[in-house]
């Protein structure tokens, strides 16, 4: 089963490739606290037209590259 992951693109500067930031909150291991931790991923973009702010939705595919290994499988909002 592949990974989905949804996150905010952040760069649309490379051909056929977006840069995405996931965020996701984790309670501390010791103090119980929610804590956001974040971590950048590059997706290949495919036929999408995105700007940066637009929340998307990755799924994980065979490496395209030596650190690109998600594909945008939809757009969920644009940014206004």
């Amino acid at each position: 089963m592949a990974k989905t992951l949804q996150g905010i693109v952040l760069s649309v500067k490379m051909n056929k490739t977006v840069v995405m930031e996931v965020t996701e909150r984790r309670p501390h291991p010791m103090y119980k606290k929610l804590i956001r931790h974040s971590k950048k991923f590059k997706a290949a973009s495919g036929e999408h037209e995105m700007v940066v702010g637009d929340t998307v939705e990755v799924s994980e595919t065979r490496p395209m590259g030596s650190d690109k290994h998600f594909k945008v499988t939809q757009i969920i909002k644009k940014k206004e």
